[in-house]
């Protein structure tokens, strides 16, 4: 296992936990059936949360790295500012 990886993905894990959980609460809020029976549905959101921001930030973590960007500019030799201008044209 890559401990960079890992230390990475642990200070992912946190703001992927945030999202997950505010697009939870928002869904058990906006949603009559689910805001009624709220007892139950905010802690299945929360849970939820604390179990899918683990996988999410795994996966997150080696993007964050230098490596990965030095072997995206390899691949594509073009700028980003190139890109954009290309697109915007």
């Amino acid at each position: 296992m890559d401990r960079t990886r890992l230390w990475i993905a642990a200070m992912v894990y946190p703001m992927a936990n945030a999202v997950l959980f505010g697009s939870g609460a928002t869904l058990v809020l906006m949603v009559p059936w689910l805001r009624e029976n709220a007892v139950w549905s905010l802690p299945v959101a929360i849970v939820l949360a604390l179990i899918l921001a683990a996988p999410i930030s795994w996966v997150i973590a080696p993007r964050l790295r230098q490596r990965y960007w030095k072997y995206r500019a390899a691949r594509d030799p073009k700028p980003f500012d190139a890109v954009i201008d290309e697109v915007s044209k």
